[in-house]
């Protein structure tokens, strides 16, 4: 009778375990390694979209480009404009905008659809638009007008000086530009998101942070010569945009202004 040549030893359950433990402390190590690697390192751009380490004007013209591409966004903050110090919140999209505009202590909602621009306001405001007058039959005019939606004819100075706040094109290229001599400044982060600071004659020229994250947005901006700070958010984000109901419009006619 032939012998059967004995086949291999079965590992025992405690020699499996040990392997198991050996395979996972060394993938633990090796992970370890790794993150303490990337902790280490000294390169700020590593991880992002790279435009930190571009010139700063050609950070500035794919900031420019980016903000142009978006059909919307969320601008947000205050802004000096011809002696007049404004705080707003406005998204903006092709077709028109919505949001609130606010000055000297008084505040008031935007709303523009296609070429209609509608302003909401309280009695007091346009007590100030009307200088006090009063409309056909004794009635106060601000207070026909307080609370609706007044639609605002195009030739109205009240046109004029808020219909630019409800254009994104219009108003994104005045308030984005750095004056002076552009230079790079530190790393940081708005809201959460890592960004490249660019600065213009050493800051007093304004600064502009944009986005080392996807697209480079700008994402804040603060103004030359203290003239506001700017938050802007959800580049390309629906902006939901429709006429106001009837019942709560009020058309005055071709003008809603007391000054000329």
């Amino acid at each position: 009778m032939t012998a059967t040549a004995p086949g291999p030893r079965p590992r025992s359950l405690t020699g499996r375990r040990r392997t198991g433990r050996a395979a996972l402390v060394g993938a633990v190590c090796a992970a370890l390694a790794a993150a303490l690697a990337g902790c280490g390192s000294d390169d700020p751009d590593a991880g992002t979209n790279g435009v930190g380490k571009l010139p700063a004007a050609t950070i500035q013209a794919k900031a420019r480009a980016a903000a142009g591409r978006a059909d919307t966004v969320h601008l947000s903050g205050t802004i000096g404009s011809q002696g007049r110090t404004y705080t707003l919140d406005m998204r903006l999209a092709p077709d028109g905008a919505k949001g609130e505009l606010g000055t000297k202590g008084a505040s008031f909602s935007l709303l523009r659809v296609g070429h209609a621009l509608y302003l909401k306001a309280d009695s007091a405001f346009w007590a100030g638009e009307k200088n006090g007058k009063s409309a056909a039959g004794g009635e106060s005019a601000a207070a026909k007008l307080g609370g609706k939606y007044v639609k605002v004819p195009a030739a109205d100075p009240v046109y004029k000086r808020f219909s630019g706040f409800t254009d994104k094109d219009t108003l994104l290229s005045g308030l984005l530009g750095l004056h002076g001599k552009l230079a790079t400044g530190d790393h940081g982060d708005v809201g959460g998101v890592r960004t490249v600071r660019l600065t213009a004659a050493a800051g007093s020229g304004g600064t502009l942070d944009v986005s080392l994250e996807g697209t480079p947005y700008p994402l804040r901006m603060r103004r030359a010569g203290g003239a506001g700070v700017l938050r802007l958010s959800d580049w390309g984000k629906k902006v939901d945009l429709a006429l106001p109901p009837k019942d709560q419009v009020v058309d005055y006619g071709s003008r809603v202004s007391g000054r000329g």
